[in-house]
């Protein structure tokens, strides 16, 4: 019989009175069979009372200026932020300056804006951004960054959801914008650059000094779930919901953590995006120093790394396959590259041992989590627990789950696959203005639903096996696309691929490819289908088992990219708009 444990509650209470304890449950997976509930097997984090008043800004701050040991050891001086394309440099001490100057200039130009009204922000990467988000955090104001990619439709509805007082934008960007009640700012204008190092050019009088108090269940951001299946919504996370997530990235550093002297991340993920979000408010907890790159450019990503001797980087799996597979890597000093934080998508495992083996000084660790839990609920920490391919990690500190049977509604245990359900501290607080999907997705015990189809192993770690609407429904079986998408990137001669449904009248549904073939590569729809049937399955579920006949790819098109959100998520609904209409163009 396993061994059991008995550890403090995961819910979202103070750390003092954390004393209570979970029933009993397995050591190993973290199951419970008296709750038939997952609890994190990480050591608890202690969080702020929940009544203190407290922004993310603070909390965040506070951990930087921490006199625990971290790594490095911060100094005003150190540098925070470079600009990828131009080098220029902006050091903590300049940062934290810009954004003390920026939130009093706010504060005397819109006296009006209050407290949880919403700030509308369009812009690509800079290094401007980080200092907007910050500064308003602090005042209180809620921060809704949108992807600048957008069309003018699209922002009508995501302005709809989220009412927004004053808009953040650049020249290029404004006309995409309607009026609002208090206007846009233009970040690349002067007036911008003035209120960022200057306390008094935008007040009549002394700018206010007041300190607005921001409790942790104020709203904090409304950022946008990717809308890979239906109609973009507006997520809202609470100051409450970004402490508890940085808390356990601070609290559960590994040594490798403080042993890089200069640890130096560079973000390819936009920071409109949730990964890109929270990594942001991530760095500056660690004083890290942080590359930004304003568009992703494969070649010049490469050269950021070997110029300024990149450490870390968030990425999404089609980069990792792209490192993988790319002669360009060749060209560059990638050796300072030490760890890769990979989400957004499950990354096969195949991809995972190709990356390996071209790099093996560099290490790569999952996470899961949804725009829904701020981004976080899963990880891996520590190169033991990387060597779990396929896996999205173990829950994080202070959280539950449970495996659902879509069908019957019951619990299950480890080794089953059902829809993953999370609760704790960094679940959302819910969808604005719309109360309806609010409901249907967070039940009345906290409990959300995430529409993923998941397992538990045996020793704790999740594994994502697909969207639960996006299985391939094949006469009687449930197909899901993923695990045929990681079989056809293990094909040397595939660059990327992705797979849809579509209609067939014998069946209901069949899979169909669409595939990115690599430069130069000749290979036929009937070879790769050939191939996949042929091929062991690598999904860690599915070992030693040959692809069953119902999971066949039975219609190949090739393409010249497959369409992904800023995440890496396949944007399936665009693939079958294109297999429906029977268009001849390439996508």
């Amino acid at each position: 019989m396993s061994a059991l444990i008995l550890r403090p509650d995961p819910t979202d209470v103070p750390s003092s009175t954390m004393a209570e304890s979970q029933p009993e449950f397995d050591r190993c997976s973290g199951f419970s069979t008296k709750t038939m509930t997952f609890y994190s097997l990480r050591n608890p984090v202690p969080l702020p009372p929940p009544t203190q008043p407290l922004s993310i800004t603070q909390y965040t701050l506070s951990l930087l200026h921490s006199t625990t040991t971290t790594a490095p050891p911060h100094s005003p001086a150190t540098t925070f932020l470079i600009d990828a394309a131009t080098g220029r440099r902006l050091s903590y001490s300049d940062f934290l300056g810009a954004t003390q100057a920026l939130a009093s200039n706010i504060q005397s130009l819109h006296p009006s804006l209050s407290k949880n009204d919403v700030a509308f922000i369009l812009s690509p990467p800079s290094l401007h951004v980080p200092i907007l988000y910050f500064s308003l955090l602090s005042l209180g104001v809620t921060v809704s960054p949108a992807n600048p990619l957008s069309t003018q439709s699209e922002l009508t509805h995501l302005i709809q959801l989220t009412k927004p007082s004053i808009a953040f934008t650049t020249a290029s960007l404004s006309h995409k914008l309607p009026s609002l009640p208090l206007g846009t700012i233009l970040l690349d204008s002067p007036q911008f650059t003035s209120m960022t190092t200057t306390t008094t050019s935008f007040a009549q009088t002394e700018p206010k000094s007041h300190v607005i108090e921001v409790k942790q269940s104020d709203s904090a951001a409304i950022l946008y779930s990717s809308g890979t299946t239906g109609r973009v919504k507006g997520v809202e996370l609470t100051h409450r919901n970004l402490i508890s997530l940085i808390a356990g990235f601070y609290h559960n550093r590994t040594v490798t953590d403080e042993d890089v002297p200069h640890p130096v991340s560079l973000f390819t993920l936009p920071l409109f995006h949730v990964f890109g979000f929270f990594m942001l408010i991530r760095a500056v907890a660690f004083g890290e120093t942080l590359v930004l790159m304003e568009r992703f450019d494969f070649e010049k990503m490469l050269s950021a790394v070997e110029r300024y001797r990149v450490t870390y980087m968030p990425v999404s799996p089609p980069l990792i396959v792209a490192l993988a597979k790319s002669e360009l890597v060749r060209k560059y000093d990638l050796s300072s590259l030490l760890l890769l934080g990979c989400g957004g998508a499950p990354l096969g495992k195949e991809a995972s041992e190709s990356f390996t083996a071209r790099f093996p000084h560099c290490e790569i660790v999952q996470g899961y989590g949804m725009t829904e839990t701020g981004g976080g609920a899963t990880s891996m920490v520590g190169p033991e627990e990387s060597k779990h391919h396929g896996s999205g990690g173990r829950l994080a500190a202070n959280m539950e789950a449970k495996i659902v049977d879509p069908g019957t509604g019951k619990a299950l245990p480890p080794g089953h696959q059902g829809e993953l359900w999370l609760r704790g501290p960094m679940i959302m607080k819910g969808y604005v203005g719309d109360a309806e999907a609010t409901a249907a997705t967070l039940d009345s015990e906290g409990w959300l639903k995430t529409g993923d189809l998941c397992y538990f192993d045996s020793d704790g770690f999740l594994y994502i096996v697909d969207r639960l609407k996006e299985l391939i429904k094949y006469k009687a079986y449930q197909v899901p696309p993923a695990e045929l998408e990681h079989l056809l990137q293990s094909i040397p001669e595939i660059a990327d691929a992705a797979v849809i449904p579509y209609p067939d009248e014998e069946a209901g549904q069949i899979p169909m490819a669409y595939v990115v073939r690599k430069p130069g590569s000749s290979i036929t729809a009937a070879q790769i289908m050939d191939l996949v049937a042929k091929q062991a399955c690598l999904l860690p579920n599915y070992l030693h088992k040959l692809v069953s006949p119902y999971k066949k790819i039975r219609r190949i098109a090739f393409i010249n990219s497959i369409p992904r959100s800023p995440a890496g998520k396949i944007l399936r609904r665009e693939l079958v708009s294109h297999a429906m209409s029977g268009a001849s163009a390439k996508l």
